[in-house]
């Protein structure tokens, strides 16, 4: 196999420090394994951050998403952990982890975790008229 799930996340200078911007990320495949049945969990996983010096690499993030095809874990549980695993390894000024399990037992779970760094604070949005 070409490639192996891995933890490593690899990252890269951002190429636009000066700016507060923002970087979405869609993992509509991620799968790990229920805790208490060792059945599969399913989720989309949506990914929103302000970069500070550094951004993560997408092929690594790839297989680090799928390094826990394995792993058991509670969905709060992996939810949280990615989300550190992340702001560990790219020290963003902001990032938010957004994980839509799909559907056991008849309940759809939804986590949302966030990280801010402490001395960030978000710039008020331009609102723009409508356009006609």
């Amino acid at each position: 196999m070409p490639s192996e799930p891995s933890k490593d996340l690899e990252v890269f200078p951002n190429p636009q420090t000066e700016n507060d911007y923002t970087i979405h990320m869609r993992v509509p495949e991620f799968t790990c394994l229920c805790p208490k049945t060792g059945q599969p969990d399913f989720a989309e996983m949506r990914l929103d951050y302000v970069p500070d010096k550094l951004c993560v690499e997408l092929k690594s993030l790839k297989l680090y998403m799928w390094s826990f095809r394995e792993h058991g874990a509670f969905h709060e549980a992996v939810t949280n952990e990615i989300l550190g695993d992340l702001v560990a390894a790219t020290q963003p000024r902001f990032m938010r982890l957004t994980a839509e399990f799909w559907v056991r037992g008849g309940i759809y779970t939804t986590i949302v975790a966030e990280h801010r760094a402490v001395d960030w604070q978000p710039k008020t949005p331009v609102q723009l008229p409508a356009a006609r």
